[in-house]
This record gives C-alpha cells, sequence and structure tokens, in this order.
C-alpha cells in the first residue's frame, strides 16, 4: 500500500478535535494492521488561520502520496484508510472522496436533517465524480500541488473551495471517484440559522459563480441533479400557489416534493423517527429555497469577479 498523509485543519481550536483524533488513531491501527502507513498531520497555528491556507499547509507538510483531508469534526470510520488506500492502488485514479454515515446526529434535528441529507445524496453518487469533498477526501499530493491545492484568495472561508479543486482537477484530466463506503461521523451541530446562512451565503451563491465560472451551469454533478432540480422548482411553486391562495397547486407541489424525495424522508423516519421526518420536509423545502434564491446573487458575483479578472 501507498503511503498516506492525513491532513486535519483545526486551527480555531475545535472542540471535537479529540474525538476526530482519537477516531483517526483507531484508522491508522487498521491500516498498519493491513500493512499500510498514515502519518496524521494536524494544523492547529497560526491561530485561526483560514481553513483553505491551513489545508495548503498541511499538505505541503505532508510526506505521503496521498493527501486525505478529513475535517477536524469528522470521526472515520475505521476501515476509511483501509479503503482509501486500497482504491489509490490503481495508479489512473487522482482523487477520492466519501461520506457521512447515517448515524443519529448529537446536534438536535436540524444537525441530523443536514448529515442525513448529505449521507442520502452521497450514496446514492458512488462512481466517476467531477467535483471534490474535502470533509473526507484524499487527492495524490503532487496532483494537489500541481493544480495549485486549494484557492486561498477566493475563498478566505469555508465554501466551496473543494468544489473548485474538484472542478480544476478534472479539467487537468484528473480521475475523481466517489465511493459511498468510505465514511464518517459528522459531530457539528447545525441550527436553522447557520444552515440557512450556509446555504445561501456560504453554499449557493459561491456554488452558482463557480459553475458560471468553469462554464459548467447545465452540471447535474451531486446536488446539481433533475431530481433537486425538480425539487427546488416544486417548492418555488407551493410557495407561488399559497401568496395566490391556490391550495389545490400548493398540495400538488407538495405531493411532487413527496414523491421526488420519498426515498430521503424513509430514511429520516426510519433514523429519526416519523416526527422529525415531518419536519424533515419541512426543512428540505427551506434548503431548496434558499438554493434558488442564491441563483441571481451568484450570477452577480460572477459578473462581478469577472469585471475584476479582467
Amino acid at each position: 500500500m501507498i503511503m498516506l498523509s492525513v491532513v486535519v485543519p483545526a486551527t480555531d481550536a475545535p472542540p471535537t478535535l479529540p474525538a476526530c483524533r482519537a477516531a483517526l488513531h483507531r484508522a491508522v491501527a487498521a491500516l498498519e494492521a493491513a500493512g499500510g502507513a498514515a502519518e496524521v498531520v494536524v494544523v492547529d497555528a497560526p491561530a485561526f488561520q483560514p481553513v483553505c491556507a491551513a489545508r495548503n499547509s498541511g499538505a505541503r507538510r505532508a510526506s505521503g502520496d496521498v493527501v486525505v483531508f478529513v475535517d477536524a469534526d469528522v470521526e472515520v470510520h475505521p476501515d476509511a484508510l483501509v479503503r482509501i488506500a486500497a482504491a489509490f492502488g490503481d495508479p489512473a485514479l487522482t482523487a477520492l472522496f466519501g461520506s457521512y454515515d447515517d448515524s443519529p446526529s448529537r446536534g438536535g434535528p436540524v444537525a441530523a436533517f443536514r448529515n442525513l441529507l448529505h449521507h442520502h445524496v452521497h450514496q446514492h453518487a458512488g462512481g466517476p465524480a467531477q467535483t471534490f469533498w474535502s470533509g473526507l477526501g484524499a487527492v495524490r499530493r503532487q496532483a494537489f500541488l500541481d493544480a495549485g491545492g486549494f484557492d486561498e484568495q477566493r475563498y478566505p472561508v469555508p465554501s466551496v473551495e473543494d468544489i473548485d479543486l474538484g472542478a480544476r482537477l478534472v479539467a487537468a484530466g484528473a480521475r475523481i471517484e466517489l465511493d459511498p463506503r468510505t465514511q464518517g461521523t459528522h459531530l457539528k451541530a447545525w441550527t436553522l440559522r447557520s444552515m440557512v446562512v450556509t446555504d445561501f451565503a456560504r453554499r449557493g451563491v459561491p456554488w452558482v459563480a463557480l459553475q458560471l465560472r468553469h462554464g459548467r451551469a447545465g452540471s447535474t454533478a451531486l446536488n446539481l441533479g433533475w431530481r433537486h432540480r425538480a425539487s427546488a422548482l416544486a417548492c418555488v411553486v407551493g410557495v407561488g400557489a399559497l401568496l395566490v391562495r391556490r391550495p389545490a397547486a400548493a398540495g400538488a407541489a407538495l405531493a411532487a416534493l413527496l414523491g421526488l424525495n420519498h426515498g430521503f424522508y424513509r430514511l429520516l423516519a426510519r433514523r429519526r423517527g416519523p416526527g422529525e421526518a415531518l419536519l424533515g420536509v419541512g426543512l428540505h423545502a427551506v434548503h431548496h429555497l434558499t438554493a434558488v434564491a442564491s441563483v441571481p446573487f451568484g450570477v452577480a458575483r460572477h459578473l462581478r469577479d469577472r469585471r475584476n479578472d479582467g
């Protein structure tokens, strides 16, 4: 097996870091038992260094052939590094990323909804990918350095820097895979406010701008698939119908949303109970509506960035 370097950005002294490190210790032990080797590089200084800079710094310090990025609020499964090392036995593979697991969240119903939504999307998108995820993702170190690493200037706060990296890798001819079996438990305690702010300012707006910048506005990768677009449309139609007092149309839109996402709502009900599954439908609608609201702002950011770059 090849040498892995696990990079954990932790310059903001996250309280979840001890749990993250303990899980990595177990994963490294499992890898060594299988005949592999890994080092763990925790970037915890200087304090409050931006996450992109912390990851880039860790990758430069790494000595392994493959850099495995793990967020400080993720507990990797014991077999995660074994799976990653085995996958990179294929010399044609450039990068690989995994998924959150379906363990009930410690952070309440909003956190459970977000983590299970991520799990559901990634579990149904295994195989070749056009993007990258740095919560639990691995990339050949030389390919990462050749691509310039994460864009520290464009993304000074956590945003879509990993998606941007994936787009640049693919443009350079890289092969990226999503392996749903490579999993970790997410420890983040989401709130409704943090969900909306993240979906709009940290994800939606910069994601739209990124897609336009790379000429991939029609991409169907992960959260941009036809099912997600149709769900967003159903939410917009439903809200519009309520505003003009058309209950039948609103009911039809709700039925469409339920039909399009019945698998996810069943997962919510199975893991969190029917009450939280019902709440999850509402949270899902908020998630989609926030994404729709971000589109014009994302277009405006793209036009602004193009003027500045010109």
